[in-house]
Order: structure tokens, then C-alpha cells, then sequence
């Protein structure tokens, strides 16, 4: 019998909070130290306060490495809810290149075929194709 509480459609909210709300970080301290260190753009502009305010139409772009997602707030939240409640306030508008790159933690490891050194798998291969196949024959 409890209405939810609904932000006004013109509301500011603190970027800190935000960024809770919409899952994109655990904890109010880590989006904080997230801005705090430069990760957090709002319309093209480095915020390195947590008490910068957002509201809805602005561009939030959240750079973590080599990997960078641009969000477009649609609303302020009033709770740090499911996965579907937080994808409400905001459109993910990343480009669709960027979504399909391989994510990982070691980018130094992941190399196209055929370039740089031969691993050592490719090694054995092209030991084995040099060879005339007698290595084990007496």
C-alpha cells in the first residue's frame, strides 16, 4: 500500500549517487574515488567533485582503462534497486565497436594471428612442419 517515491522529472542529483543508483559502482566511496580520479566526464567536462549534480539529458561518460561507456541520464534515482529498476535512468549509448571488443585484463596478451612473436604452440607447429619427421625413429 506504499506508493514509491518518485524524483521530480526536473530533479538534480548528486553524481556520486547517481552513479550508485545506476549499478555502476558498488559503493557511494568507490564512484566517489572513480571521480575523484578523472574517470567521470558529464558533457565533455573532467568532474572531479562527487557533489557535481546531473539531471536528466546530460552525458555521462565513464572511462575504466582501455574500456569507456557513454551513458545519457533519463532520470535521477531514489534507490539503489535490480538491475531493471537502475536501467531506467539512464540510455546506454556506447558505440556498438566498442561493446564488441574483447574485455580483458591483460590487453598486452591478446595480439592478432600472425603477428609478433610465435607462441609456443605455434612454435612446436612449425618445428614439426621443418622436420622431415624423424625426430623418434633410430
Amino acid at each position: 500500500m506504499t506508493e514509491e517515491k518518485q524524483p521530480p522529472s526536473d530533479s538534480r542529483q548528486r553524481l556520486d549517487k547517481w552513479l550508485f543508483f545506476a549499478r555502476m559502482a558498488k559503493s557511494r566511496s568507490i564512484a566517489q574515488r572513480r571521480i575523484a580520479a578523472g574517470d567521470v566526464r558529464v558533457n565533455d567536462q573532467k568532474i572531479l567533485q562527487a557533489s557535481h549534480t546531473v539531471r536528466a539529458g546530460d552525458r555521462v561518460v565513464l572511462v575504466a582503462g582501455a574500456r569507456s561507456r557513454i551513458l545519457v541520464v533519463k532520470a535521477a534515482g531514489v534507490r539503489r534497486g535490480p538491475y531493471e529498476e537502475a536501467r531506467q535512468l539512464y540510455d546506454d549509448v556506447t558505440p556498438a565497436e566498442q561493446e564488441s571488443q574483447p574485455s580483458n585484463s591483460f590487453g598486452q596478451a591478446i595480439r592478432r594471428a600472425g603477428t609478433g612473436r610465435p607462441t609456443k604452440k605455434e612454435r612446436r607447429v612449425l618445428d614439426e612442419l621443418r622436420s622431415d619427421g624423424d625426430w623418434w625413429s633410430d
